[in-house]
């Protein structure tokens, strides 16, 4: 039986409305999800200074930006308290690589952008909105092909050993000594960072419907941004049919399906998948276990 999506708690962040803590779900042998420890979010970079005074009282250790740069360069860099500008430069110099930036006071940010130019969600969302012909738009866009681009996507993120790799890093980062807490977070909040969710939900026991429920929240957290953006494109002209955008805009249970039917389809099983496809052994899956349930 799946769990209520209210467990899943908001942290009540003004400038990143789906950000949230996965604590409160119940694994099947009736283990409890910590609170405060695993958040995930979408992009800090609209963070009032009550918000990154909320992340710094939340003792929160470790950021994790799966952004490229380029979306950081188009979008801005987490606001988080005491981020030196240097080191942003230091991280754009990094582009494509992994890097890592301790911020004073002793929070990490670090930057593991998950990027696949094959299915390039803001590429194709850039395209849609600077070329303002309702048929280019159609045909970028329309006939399923946004959906398809966002199913492509997920299932990148299982069959692209970077993808996996990068995936991966975020699980070590959870399940480290001296980790936690951890927030992991992308542009939307739903994509890149959905999956890591589900990943760490899966690897800890939670059953997969309640995985979904948490999945899908995001579409109830991020409703007024994405009806905002709907009213704006077509008010400004920018689009005569803006719900061709909804795919790229919304959570959608087939994308998270295409993931899991990568996984079923590549390995025998979640454990080998653990293993096999991200190179991860027992003693990452004691440490997430031992971060992030309740004893």
């Amino acid at each position: 039986m799946t769990q209520s999506v209210e467990q899943a708690r908001s942290l009540g962040l003004a400038g990143a409305s789906n950000a949230r803590d996965l604590g409160g779900y119940r694994t099947a042998d009736g283990s409890l999800v910590r609170h405060g420890v695993a958040l995930r979010a979408d992009a800090l970079h609209r963070l009032t200074e009550e918000d990154g005074a909320a992340l710094i009282a939340a003792g929160v250790r470790r950021v994790v930006d799966l952004r490229s740069f380029g979306e950081v360069r188009e979008a801005g860099a987490d606001r988080i308290p005491g981020l030196p500008v240097a080191g942003l430069a230091e991280l754009e110099r990094a582009e494509g690589t992994a890097a890592a930036l301790t911020v004073e006071g002793g929070l990490t940010l670090h930057h593991l952008p998950v990027f696949a130019a094959d299915f390039d969600v803001y590429v194709a969302l850039r395209d849609a909105l600077a070329d303002r012909d309702p048929a280019r738009q159609r045909e970028l866009l329309g006939n399923g092909r946004a959906a398809g681009i966002m199913t492509g996507l997920y299932r990148w993120f299982v069959t692209a050993p970077e993808a996996r790799e990068r995936f991966a890093e975020v699980l070590r980062l959870l399940a480290a000594p001296d980790g936690p807490p951890v927030l992991f977070h992308c542009s939307a909040g739903k994509d890149r960072t959905g999956w890591v969710a589900a990943l760490a939900l899966t690897a800890l026991g939670v059953d997969r419907g309640t995985v979904y429920e948490d999945y899908l929240l995001t579409n109830d957290r991020s409703a007024r941004v994405v009806d905002h953006l709907m009213e704006s494109f077509g008010t400004s002209g920018l689009m005569e049919d803006p719900s061709l955008l909804l795919p790229v805009l919304r959570a959608e249970r087939e994308f998270l399906d295409a993931a899991f039917a990568e996984v079923d389809a590549g390995w025998e099983s979640f454990d080998h998948f653990w293993r096999d496809g991200l190179g991860l052994d027992d003693a990452v899956l004691a440490g997430l276990r031992a971060n992030l349930l309740e004893p």
